[in-house]
């Protein structure tokens, strides 16, 4: 899939589709996606998004694969659906998705199941399948201060404005 393989490359990904979230996180369908492997995606994505370096980005992960990365993730699972509850990354895990782990070695994932949002679910599983890792930057899609982007004309702005290096609208791409 071309959008993993983009995200996969180190290349940050526009994502909208479908209806707005009603709520307080991006999930899926107004989305900004990176690759969660290097921290230093943080600064990019913050300069980007004119975000200040303390705000935190975080994990959509395969909802399966959750209780392998985060403990005691069954106690909140329907919590995190919403990207709602932080959990302990496990040891094992800290290294491998530094982007979305906070420094306190917490991360608020968003459990991402295929049954509401397929194609951000098939996004992510082949980037699984790409990478080994079921997990990917998720941050909201907009610039710090302003509304979500709710048109395609907005979205297809915040790529000029190179707020992403290319967009996903429903089943077209866009790059600069």
């Amino acid at each position: 899939m071309r959008a993993a393989r983009f995200v996969a490359d180190g290349k940050v990904l526009g994502l909208f589709q479908g209806r707005m979230e009603f709520g307080p996180r991006a999930l899926g369908n107004r989305s900004i996606l990176a690759s969660p492997t290097d921290a230093r995606i943080n600064d990019d994505l913050n300069k980007r998004l004119n975000r200040s370096e303390f705000m935190p980005f975080a994990p959509s992960v395969l909802a399966e694969r959750c209780g392998e990365i985060f403990e005691h993730f069954e106690k909140g699972s329907h919590a995190a659906e919403f990207m709602t509850a932080t959990y302990t990354v496990k040891e094992t895990w800290l290294a491998r998705i530094p982007a979305v782990v906070h420094v306190d070695g917490t991360a608020r994932p968003q459990a991402v199941c295929r049954e509401k949002n397929p194609r951000f679910y098939d996004i992510i599983k082949a980037f699984e399948s790409i990478t080994g890792l079921p997990v990917v930057v998720n941050t909201s899609f907009n610039a710090h201060e302003e509304p979500i982007v709710c048109c395609p004309g907005e979205a297809l702005q915040a790529l000029r404005e190179k707020r992403m290096d290319a967009l996903l609208i429903e089943d077209f791409w866009v790059s600069a």
